[in-house]
């Protein structure tokens, strides 16, 4: 216990350090998610954009870095986060290589939520002249708001954990704290201390998105 205590400056860095990395990389990964996502749902075949070749290419790249591993997927995006960054470990470094897996994982999920969606309205909206980008503001993205705000949710745990992962390879945060003055340290009081954090935020925000969803699913 006195090590957690003398430890305390370096856990409130390390939260602060997890939170800085989730939410960039919630921010820009979600953003290309929805991006990707929509993209996939408008050019799929009887869509309102249908593009058989985009879309073919979009499914293909969504599925083919999907299944890989996070751990190898860091490992194998090095070369390009440090042509990006300047750098191939670190926060920055960690925030591109997250968010830039992120962004298909939640490309897959925004589609399938955007699938829920009653075609019937899509019709209603394209009978009275409203074209694509006024159908995706006013009547696709809002109908859809609900299950993508839980989609989020989902993926902001997921981030949490790639965040822990990132810990392996240089990255800051929980993760880091836990292996370099825990798991290495052989001090388990330290770290159940940065799993306790983690499990404090994810359910705040797991709170926090359940009830954004409810309030949306009510509108």
């Amino acid at each position: 216990m006195d090590a957690l205590i003398d430890l305390l400056p370096e856990l409130w860095t390390a939260a602060y350090e997890t939170l800085y990395i989730v939410a960039l990389t919630l921010f820009f990964g979600g953003l290309g998610g929805l991006l990707v996502g929509l993209g996939l749902y408008l050019t799929r075949a009887g869509s309102i954009l249908e593009n058989k070749p985009l879309f073919f290419v979009l499914n293909l790249l969504v599925n083919f870095v999907r299944p890989i591993p996070f751990i190898i997927f860091l490992a194998a995006a090095q070369p390009l986060a440090r042509a990006v960054t300047g750098s191939g470990i670190g926060n920055n470094a960690i925030v591109f290589t997250i968010a830039l897996a992120a962004s298909f994982a939640m490309a897959r999920i925004v589609e399938q939520n955007l699938l829920t969606v009653t075609p019937g309205v899509i019709d209603a909206a394209r009978s009275v002249g409203a074209g694509p980008i006024r159908i995706i503001a006013t009547v696709l993205l809002p109908e859809a708001l609900g299950p993508l705000i839980l989609g989020y949710t989902f993926i902001f745990v997921a981030l949490v954990d790639m965040s822990a992962v990132a810990g392996y390879v240089g990255g800051g945060g929980l993760g880091n704290f836990a292996l370099q003055y825990g798991y290495r340290q052989f001090n388990p009081i330290v770290t159940w201390a940065a799993v306790l954090l983690i499990i404090v935020l994810v359910q705040f925000v797991q709170f926090f998105g359940n009830y954004l969803a409810r309030k949306a699913l009510r509108r």
